[in-house]
């Protein structure tokens, strides 16, 4: 069923014979829609460079209509569909309709490939207006995007989204004073320290303040998009963007784990695996994080042979080892000592919040029964933080240089419960399957 009806009538060359038409259209859609559909949206362009206001003039002439028509006007095409996504996303609606004429309908999809995800399904229509003959064929002939115009409107996009102020408080990145620092000047822009490892390493722990994510369980610095979720690559993209501004890096030389609850670890250098949970690296300049929203994601830093990693590491991937499994990668590609080796647990859901199934707590409660609380209950809770340190420590790292739990923490917050704390951060036990995500990064200096 057809939840919503845009009508672009953006930047339209009208005449009277057209307007007629539009009229006709806007009736139609009463008639069809305006019973079952929840959003009637007229998008149109209020920009002083529009060739003539007769657009303008047709739309405050169109007469009241039953169930009433929302006008969403701006100078620019990313505006104005950014515009409407968030009316979108306030309705909850999912299933739209397009009217569009043929000559811009390329650019429209190209527009909603940019801005939306596969949470939502589009269905175009052909906007029937008598163009006159020329502009009909110069419209067949433009019914494709060429790679100079998708670049233009990617651009236009970023221009836009790069616009936007940051929401829910200033862009906030947490770090250690286990690794090594050298502070640098303070950022008063950002409020936030820039921590450098024996001029050799980055890292730190983001939040969810900051960013321009807009939806409740995504606001505001969420960095990760998934076609299930309603935040697009291109949200997510100037929020790191934002990112790598604020602590120092490159943003195109920027790597993600890739997510699959499990104990796989990618040597960066050596071919990539379809999914990981841990990354290695000694290359200069390149960023690697791991994605953290309830699970625990791991920095490692080894200052004497100039080498990191990062690691995500949820209930499954603890006791599969991927926190270890990262650690011998260190040893194993880049001549690693255990007694070298730094890890920082970033912020996790705590063993307050999280529960799981007797069965599968029996094997966190068989690596330490303090690591398990109400052990026969059907649901016991269990402390992932505990588990990880303990298992860390018997892989050979020494208890001094593992931080980020309640023995370790030195105020910084690296130990908080991410479920606990909804303004600082995002959490999949407390938000559902709409979360945002935070991440742990690290990259070694050029």
């Amino acid at each position: 069923m057809t939840e919503a009806v845009l009508i672009d009538f953006f930047g339209l060359k009208l005449n009277s014979q057209s307007n007629c038409v539009l009229l006709k259209t806007l009736n139609a859609v009463q008639y069809l829609h305006a019973a079952k559909a929840k959003f009637l949206c007229i998008m149109h362009c209020h920009n002083l460079t529009c060739e003539n206001d007769s657009e303008l003039e047709m739309i405050n002439s169109l007469p009241i209509l039953p169930v009433e028509f929302e006008v969403i006007s701006n100078s620019s095409m990313a505006a104005t569909l950014y515009t409407i996504k968030q009316k979108l996303d306030e309705k909850n609606l999912s299933s739209i309709k397009i009217m569009t004429t043929l000559q811009r309908k390329a650019q429209m999809k190209v527009f909603i490939d940019q801005l939306f995800t596969d949470v939502y399904h589009f269905e175009f229509e052909d906007l029937q207006l008598d163009l006159g003959e020329s502009q009909i064929k110069e419209s067949i002939e433009l019914n494709t995007v060429t790679n100079q115009e998708l670049e233009e409107i990617q651009n236009a996009i970023k221009t836009y989204l790069r616009s936007l102020p940051g929401l829910k408080g200033e862009l906030t990145i947490l770090t250690s004073s286990l690794i090594p620092v050298e502070r640098g000047g303070k950022n008063t822009i950002l409020n936030l320290w820039i921590f450098l490892s024996e001029n050799t390493f980055i890292h730190g722990f983001t939040t969810r303040t900051g960013g321009i994510s807009y939806l409740p369980t995504l606001s505001s610095f969420n960095l990760f998009s998934s076609t299930k979720r309603r935040d697009p690559k291109a949200v997510v993209q100037e929020n790191l963007r934002r990112l790598a501004q604020a602590a120092g890096f490159d943003p195109e030389k920027f790597h993600r784990i890739k997510t699959d609850h499990a104990n796989g670890v990618w040597i960066m250098g050596k071919k990539e695996p379809d999914s990981y949970d841990g990354i290695t690296t000694n290359q200069r300049g390149v960023t690697i994080a791991a994605l953290g929203a309830d699970c625990i994601p791991l920095v490692f830093a080894d200052p004497v042979k100039k080498a990191c990693g990062v690691a995500h590491s949820g209930w499954k991937g603890t006791l599969l080892g991927v926190a270890m499994a990262t650690v011998n990668a260190l040893v194993a590609e880049y001549g690693c000592r255990l007694e070298d080796i730094l890890v920082v647990m970033g912020p996790s859901v705590g063993p307050c919040c999280f529960t799981l199934p007797r069965d599968s707590a029996k094997a966190f409660y068989n690596i330490d029964p303090q690591c398990v609380r109400l052990v026969d209950s059907p649901d016991p809770y269990v402390d992932i933080r505990r588990a990880t340190r303990i298992l860390l420590e018997r892989g050979g790292i020494l208890p001094q240089n593992i931080q980020g739990d309640s023995k370790s923490d030195q105020n910084q917050h690296l130990d908080l419960c991410t479920s606990c704390h909804p303004d600082m951060f995002f959490s999949h036990v407390r938000d559902g399957i709409n979360f945002g995500s935070q991440i742990g990064f690290i990259l070694i200096r050029e």
